[in-house]
């Protein structure tokens, strides 16, 4: 089962009230779910964990036993001709693993273990990079409705001008530049429309969709989820989902390394059958046992690289604490950071703004102020706007991060 709980914290960005835009909307945790079912990686991983299902498997089958029929003493000359002196034995063979069939069972398993931890890795790495184009996307939906705002406001402009113009109290320069920065709003706005258009296009290339079948995204980048404190983060490195394939190898290193020291002592092969003489008309038993003599192959090799790849392993796992350490406190300090920048624009700076912009519109019409101070306080407005929509982004970007990173829920609860 995945443990991606950041579906649980992104899911505050779909709004509880229904949008009044009949057209096609797609919601986040509809997203989620196309690109899990048809992501081709996750299905080519599937068949990669039942084949090594299929390999833990035959490392628990014992070795077949050998059925040998022996004749000697036969066809020869003078006494030993014919077949009145021959002698045949059937006998069963089969190999005594002494303890090695449990520690190759136990290796595989610990394959399996490393199979589902990268599974788990690619799961969350899937959804992650889902969540993040969704974002983008609504971001970019946030963004067109800006510039379609400012082409409006643009318009205003142009139209309070030109009755300016008309009534004789402002030069007609005036309202040749209102037109021209309401052209260049315009082509602001087609850019924003350019770029929408590709962000739905790499979300719906998540589900291996050639054109996205919606139009819309539904969410809300106002709504960012409040993170846990740090110290929670940093009491669960331990859980990262790097962290514990790099300790699922390590366990790996070390069921190698006991099934290297484990062949160390060669099986034993007895041996046990029955004997006709026809000699003497004769049935006997016979039996033998094959030890090879660990003279010169003690199995030294493999045994001192089982070794070094369990230090390896080990390292790697230590200085994958270290990092991820590392990329979780500059994660979470960039999250505040958004935080607070997206609250305080939204709080202080646009309120602010958006009165200035009110009184600066109706000293215009009362002659009190010029175009440019008007013109001024919009962009200035439109600029704040802006940056709340980014820095919003930016955080919800940064939760997806920091769950991809710890496979836990960001949000406190």
């Amino acid at each position: 089962m995945l443990p991606i709980l950041l579906i649980f914290a992104l899911l505050l960005l779909a709004p509880i009230a229904a949008l009044a835009d009949e057209r096609p909307e797609l919601e986040l945790h509809h997203a989620l779910e196309r690109a899990l079912a048809h992501n081709k990686e996750l299905a080519a991983f599937e068949h990669r964990l039942t084949e090594q299902a299929g390999r833990v498997e035959q490392a628990g089958l014992l070795p077949n036993p050998e059925l040998s029929l022996e004749v000697e003493e036969f066809a020869g000359e003078d006494t030993f001709g014919g077949f009145h002196r021959a002698q045949t034995t059937l006998s069963l063979a089969w190999v005594l693993e002494r303890g090695i069939r449990r520690k190759r069972v136990a290796a595989a398993e610990a394959r399996s273990s490393l199979l589902i931890s990268e599974a788990e890795i690619l799961r969350l790495e899937v959804a992650g990079e889902t969540a993040e184009r969704f974002i983008t996307s609504i971001e970019e939906q946030e963004h067109l409705a800006k510039a379609t705002e400012a082409v409006s406001h643009a318009e205003a402009a142009v139209a309070a001008v030109y009755r300016r113009v008309q009534a004789g109290k402002t030069a007609t320069a005036e309202l040749a530049r209102a037109e021209a920065e309401l052209a260049q709003t315009r082509l602001a706005r087609d850019d924003v429309t350019h770029e929408l258009a590709i962000a739905r296009h790499r979300l719906a290339a998540q589900w291996g969709a050639v054109t996205p079948a919606f139009e819309r995204v539904r969410g809300d980048l106002g709504r960012i989820p409040l993170p846990q404190p740090f110290e929670v983060f940093e009491a669960r490195v331990e859980q990262s989902p790097r962290v514990a394939r790099l300790l699922s190898e390590e366990r790996v290193a070390e069921a190698n390394l006991r099934l290297s020291e484990a062949r160390r002592w060669p099986n034993l092969r007895p041996r046990l059958g029955v004997r006709r003489i026809e000699a003497t008309d004769d049935i006997a038993l016979v039996a033998e046992v094959n030890v090879p003599l660990p003279v010169f192959n003690r199995n030294q090799g493999d045994i001192a690289a089982s070794r070094s790849a369990r230090a390896r392993t080990r390292a790697e796992a230590e200085a994958a604490r270290v990092r991820v350490s590392a990329m979780l406190f500059r994660a979470y300090e960039e999250l505040e950071h958004h935080v607070h920048r997206a609250e305080t624009l939204k709080e202080e700076v646009i309120p602010r703004l958006a009165r200035a912009l009110d009184e600066t519109r109706r000293g215009y019409e009362k002659g009190r102020y010029n175009y440019f101070e008007w013109r001024s306080v919009q962009v200035d407005l439109l600029e704040a706007e802006t940056e709340l929509i980014k820095a919003s982004a930016a955080a919800h970007r940064l939760v997806v991060g920091l769950e991809r990173l710890t496979g836990q829920q960001v949000a406190a609860s």
